[in-house]
Formats: structure tokens, C-alpha cells, sequence
């Protein structure tokens, strides 16, 4: 499955001679994601990884949550890892703190324990099956590009340098980016807390719930299983400022443990310990010319909500259809622009929900306490506050920005609605938009007709009797809507969000 670094995949764009692949730099959740999309979408993939093949158990995320899974439902993998994981109803964190998740408009209303290597091994099969070409203990170490693609220096594991070219590269290759240095992107933010103490570690005694979190005075600590009978303990004390090199022994973790959980469960054989310090970075830009960045390449958050790999897998969800339609020339380039306008504004409030919730924890004076207090009643509850902050820890309450005068649904994330033939989320399986009106509107506007255009588009009936006429994004969010449109407003439409010949003077797509 490992290639090797030199070489080019070329193909006729457009009837000029360029390169019409895309390489992928990262083959974590979010790189593999994103590979496999586009490999299903029909576009040479090359997938180039640091590390040797395999994937480690030393996971750092542990919890998918909603909105992840509706994207790997559309992918087709969301039940499977639910077989794998444990469910949770409610986020708890701390002093009684919790967010309830049991009400969420969704298929999967509850969090998703389970470690990062198991989403993964999913994702890396489907890559594999699509047919991603993979270079592993390749590293990247340049990169040029012009109007014509991009080339990647790289260095393999012997040494010996090498070039990939390509039509697009992503970097999706963690917090020390090299695709970002090589594009000269700054990564601005700073160290929110240090000296964070990590330990998988077996346990005499079960918690008594499967995620086990709290904050007491000068310290807090979180506790999840692996599913091996080993948990994952993460935890900190104020008055332990040292180093990330500074030894750590396990007795100081179950001290941390007993300060902020009460006990340490007869915590005992780690088998992996560290310490490590948590940032809130961002980078200014997610594009620089045919260079994109994802996950925490883009973006690093604190680990608390668990969002930080969630963000990453959305945002490879929203990037791969518009590079698919632009590299297969169905969509003019102007497209990939809505990728930076769209994820850089949720990254952004991920940092401030993730930051809000640490150092609601880390709270000392008595102001900070009293908000925290305030905040624990009115969260607990289900009103309207409980509500947004479950929207936005698990990613169902993001919308994109539309156009003005464009249905109100135009951006929304749309549910897994039920269809004459099937749900939406098994509709968009196969990365297509997916059309959906009233069973007697498909027959009147001709829209029988749109299925030959089978490999962007699905069209499907409600299985209910609304009326409204749907066009859904492959990551499923509204394109366009209307209320009884005629044929022509449909055709025009999907004219803007199929596309035709990029080099035509038609009009920029409606979401952007």
C-alpha cells in the first residue's frame, strides 16, 4: 500500500494537459476522510504520512458527536461504529455541570464513546477500497505551486528526497503543519493550560459512568474507557507548573484523580504516561492558492466538549465535494473560496466554546465561581440556553451563512428526514446532492429526467407531504429551497450548483 514519492498522476482538465489529483498530507481522521471522499468522487488521491503504517491505541479523542455521525452516517459508517462505542445521554463536567443530549433533533441524540484508532481503522478501510494511493514515513519538507498545481518536497524514510505534483494539496497534518509553515501561514493563539498529566491505566474499581469528569479547587481530572479494560486519565493541578519534559509518576495522578474525583479507583499498571500543555491556535487562512488546511492543522482547541477531532472531521466533509466538482470540472474554482467563508467562522467559535468550558473549570475567584454556578442551574435544564449549547458542542447548530433574498433554509444542516425510498443520510451515501421534492412535483417538472445526471445528483420524494423542494449539499446542508417552484427555478438551480463548463460565464453558486 506504501508508494513511492516521485511521480505525478496527470489528466485532461478542461482539454489542456494538468494535473487533475489532489494529495493529502496527515492520515488522521481528518486526512482519511477526506481522501476517501474524493477517491469516491472518481479523483486521484495520494494520501502522504509521516509516521509508518498502522494505526497507534494511544488515542487523543475518545467521543464522536452528533453532527460527526450524521457525516459518517452519510458515508455509511456511523452504525458500525456504534457497535463498537458506548452511548452517553449527557455531557457531564463539573460541579453538577451537564448538557443534556437525549433531546437533540437528530438520529443520534447522545455522544459517541469510543477511540479515536476505531474511527480510523473505518475510515482507512473505505480510503483503501476507493482506492487512495498511500505513501507512508514520507515527510514533507517544501512546497511550490503556480497557476497550473502544486509540487510537494518531501524526504522518505531512506532519506532521499523526492517531488509529488498535484492539482490541489491539503494539509491535514496536526498542529505542526508542515503544508502550513511550507505556505508561510502563521498559527496565532497561546498555551491555556500546562503541565496537563495523561495516563492509560487499568482500574480496580468501575466508575459509574462511563465518561467521569469534575473539577474541585485547584484541580480536575477526566476518566473514559478504551474498551480494552484500560482507561484514558487526563488531569490537572494549578500548583504543578512544570514542564512537558518534567518525569511523571502514577502517584501523582491518582493524586490529581483523588482531589477532583473523590477516589482514584484503585488506579494501577499505565502502560503510557506524559505530560503535555493544551493551545488555542487558529490560522488566519485556510487557503492559500491550490493549498488547503484542516483539523488541527487549522485549527487546535482545548480537549474539553471532545470537539476538536469533530471539527476537523466537518471540515474535511465540507471540502472534499467542492474539490471533487472543481478537480472533475464541474464547478468553477470560485467555489473552493466558500470553504475558508464557511469553516473559519466554526473553528473560531469552537475555540471560544471549548476555551469557555476549561476555564470555567479552572475557575478560582469568586466572580468566576458564582457564573460557573449560575451557568450549571441553567444549563442542566432544557430551555433555550441548554439547547444552543448542546447545538454547538455537537455541531447540529451550525448553520452557513446565505445570500440575501435566499429561502430561510438556504446554509441549514438538514435532519435525517424521512424519504419515499429511505432516509436523506443513506440518500447521500456516495457523495451526490440530493434533490428532494414532492413525489408529484418529480413528475410534473420532469425531474425523472435529472437522474441521468446520476453521478452528482440523486432525486428523491418526501415520504411525508410537504411541499417544499429541497436541493441538498453532499454534506447536508440546504443549496437552495422554494415553496412550488416551477421547472425552470429548479433547472436554474441546479445549473448553479452542478455546474456545467467552468470556462461559461454562468453565475456563482447561491451559497456563496
Amino acid at each position: 500500500m506504501n508508494d513511492k514519492v516521485n511521480g505525478k498522476v496527470n489528466g485532461k482538465v478542461n482539454g489542456t494537459t494538468e494535473p487533475r489529483n489532489v494529495i493529502v498530507v496527515g492520515a488522521g481522521p481528518t486526512g482519511l476522510l477526506l481522501a476517501g471522499d474524493l477517491a469516491v468522487a472518481g479523483v486521484p488521491v495520494t494520501l502522504v504520512e509521516k509516521r509508518p503504517h498502522g494505526i497507534s491505541n494511544l488515542s487523543r479523542a475518545f467521543v464522536l458527536h452528533a453532527r460527526t455521525l450524521e457525516q459518517l452516517d452519510a458515508r455509511g459508517l456511523a452504525d458500525e461504529l456504534e457497535s463498537h462505542g458506548r452511548t452517553v445521554d449527557r455531557i457531564r463536567l463539573f460541579d453538577g455541570l451537564s448538557v443534556a443530549l437525549d433531546t437533540l433533533p437528530s438520529r443520534f441524540n447522545h455522544l459517541l464513546v469510543i477511540p479515536q484508532y476505531e474511527v480510523e481503522r473505518a475510515l482507512e478501510r473505505r480510503a483503501v477500497e476507493a482506492g487512495v494511493r498511500f505513501v507512508y514515513e514520507t515527510e514533507v519538507t517544501g512546497l511550490r505551486q503556480d497557476a497550473a498545481g502544486v509540487t510537494l518536497e518531501v524526504r522518505g524514510a531512506d532519506g532521499a528526497a523526492g517531488e509529488l505534483a498535484a492539482a490541489y494539496v491539503v494539509g491535514a497534518d496536526g498542529m505542526r503543519s508542515a503544508v502550513r509553515q511550507a505556505v508561510g501561514l502563521p498559527f496565532p493563539g497561546k498555551s491555556v493550560i500546562r503541565s496537563v498529566v495523561l495516563a492509560d491505566v487499568l482500574l480496580a474499581e468501575e466508575p459509574e459512568s462511563i465518561l467521569t469528569a469534575n473539577a474541585v479547587g485547584d484541580a480536575f481530572a477526566f476518566m473514559v474507557p478504551f474498551g480494552d479494560g484500560y482507561y484514558r486519565v487526563i488531569g490537572w493541578h494549578r500548583g504543578r507548573d512544570v514542564p512537558d519534559s518534567a518525569p511523571l509518576e502514577l502517584d501523582e495522578v491518582k493524586e490529581i484523580v483523588r482531589l477532583s474525583l473523590g477516589h482514584d479507583y484503585g488506579m494501577h499498571d499505565a502502560r503510557w504516561m506524559s505530560r503535555f500543555h493544551s493551545d488555542e491556535r487558529q490560522a488566519p487562512a485556510y487557503r492559500v492558492g491550490r493549498v488547503f488546511l484542516a483539523g488541527d492543522a487549522a485549527h487546535v482547541h482545548t480537549p474539553a466538549g471532545g470537539q476538536g477531532m469533530n471539527t476537523g472531521l466537518q471540515d474535511a466533509a465540507n471540502l472534499s465535494w467542492k474539490l471533487a466538482l472543481v478537480v472533475n470540472g464541474h464547478a468553477d474554482t470560485d467555489l473552493l473560496d466558500t470553504y475558508q467563508a464557511e469553516r473559519h467562522p466554526v473553528g473560531r467559535a469552537v475555540l471560544r466554546s471549548s476555551g469557555g468550558i476549561v476555564r470555567l473549570a479552572m475557575a478560582k475567584h469568586p466572580w468566576t465561581l458564582a457564573l460557573r454556578s449560575a451557568l450549571t442551574t441553567v444549563l442542566n435544564g432544557v430551555g433555550p440556553v441548554g439547547r444552543k449549547a448542546a447545538g454547538q458542542i455537537t455541531g447540529i447548530g451550525f448553520a452557513y451563512r446565505a445570500p440575501r433574498g435566499s429561502h430561510a433554509l438556504v446554509g441549514t444542516r438538514v435532519p435525517d428526514v424521512a424519504l419515499k425510498d429511505g432516509r436523506l443520510y443513506e440518500a447521500l451515501r456516495g457523495g451526490r446532492f440530493v434533490l428532494v421534492a414532492p413525489t408529484a412535483a418529480v413528475r410534473a417538472y420532469g425531474l425523472d429526467d435529472l437522474r441521468a445526471r446520476k453521478d452528482r445528483l440523486t432525486v428523491e420524494s418526501w415520504a411525508s407531504d410537504r411541499r417544499t423542494t429541497l436541493l441538498v449539499r453532499p454534506d447536508g446542508y440546504v443549496a437552495w429551497a422554494a415553496e412550488s417552484p416551477d421547472a425552470a427555478a429548479v433547472e436554474r438551480a441546479l445549473a448553479v450548483a452542478l455546474g456545467g463548463d467552468p470556462s461559461s460565464n454562468r453565475s456563482r453558486p447561491e451559497w456563496e
